[in-house]
């Protein structure tokens, strides 16, 4: 099953998406309120909404992110992307060996989320604006502790995340030390849809991945593509690691990390020069995943922001 929010007005409504047309929930629910009823409930109520409610054409909707979730946690599982993107910053630069110990992640603003058709301001101070093709999960059930096999059920469905990064922040601000802040949260795309995982699971392999074919295109012309299953750790043991000492609530997104040529600062980083360009107003960016669909957003010019105040020097 396919749960898609859209605009109404000022509001956003949930639907299934069935075809070419939806069937909308005319009650309020939402999708994260699906989700909290968990996958069995969720299939149940979108099975009686596509007997009961009328469609629509799903051509000529503004697509909302599928749901606003509590948190979003975006891991990094690509040994091609993580390797190529040092090299963008530091040359002939090789996967750090603390990266295999375990699946780091960061936590991004869910206020960021943006949806499929959206435009992309460029961010205050910006220069060097990326993509990032990746898959997210989102979390069915709140837990805590969970093991693979546990965190296996728990998991609901899965869409399409392009986390954007202003490549030129990113690399001053992580010199601090404490990761990603504002190179990352001015935007980052959900859709279009959360597509539900019993709908996914005929691309199970059996080691647990998704064999999801993954691809990106800038003013149509494809720059990266990879497997989802080319993924260092499955997702259910991503999310038992998050689930680690920690609790994890129904809605939480999950990021795949960027896959394999996902990203222009990992092509940067093998080639050696920025080529192809750093985003611009105007350009287009596209992202396809198999069995999932596609999302298509246009950079636009955003705020100047003003000077960032210096820190006073110690006394």
């Amino acid at each position: 099953m396919r749960l898609a929010s859209f605009w109404v007005g000022e509001a956003v409504t949930a639907g299934v998406v069935v075809g070419d047309v939806v069937h909308p929930w005319l009650d309020g629910t939402t999708v994260l309120d699906l989700v909290r009823q968990g996958l069995e409930g969720a299939l149940a109520a979108g099975a009686d909404v596509v007997a009961t409610s009328p469609s629509q054409p799903l051509a000529g909707l503004r697509l909302a992110p599928p749901l606003q979730p509590p948190s979003v946690r975006d891991f990094i599982t690509f040994e091609q992307h993580v390797e190529g993107a040092l090299r963008a910053v530091v040359e002939d630069a090789t996967v750090p060996p603390e990266w295999y110990d375990a699946p780091a992640f960061y936590f991004t603003s869910p206020h960021a989320l943006i949806g499929a058709q959206d435009d992309v301001a460029v961010p205050p101070g910006c220069e060097l604006l990326d993509f990032e093709l990746e898959v997210a999960a989102v979390v069915g059930c709140d837990g805590r502790d969970l093991l693979p096999a546990a965190a296996a059920d728990a998991l609901f469905g899965y869409t399409i995340f392009n986390d954007w990064s202003a490549r030129d922040l990113q690399r001053r601000e992580m010199k601090v030390g404490l990761g990603p802040c504002k190179g990352k949260d001015f935007a980052s795309t959900l859709g279009p849809w959360l597509v539900t995982a019993d709908e996914l699971a005929p691309y199970l392999d059996a080691d647990g991945r998704l064999g999801l074919t993954m691809a990106v295109q800038v003013n149509g012309r494809e720059l990266g593509r990879d497997l989802l299953s080319n993924m260092a750790w499955t997702f259910p043991e991503l999310l038992s690691y998050a689930s680690r000492g920690a609790l994890v609530r129904a809605g939480d997104v999950l990021g795949s990390g960027t896959c394999g040529s996902g990203c222009l600062a990992e092509l940067w980083g093998r080639s050696g020069r920025q080529e192809p360009a750093a985003l611009q107003p105007g350009d287009v960016v596209t992202m396809t995943v198999e069995g999932i669909g596609t999302i298509t957003n246009r950079v636009v010019p955003g705020p100047t922001g003003g000077a960032v105040p210096r820190a006073r020097p110690r006394r």
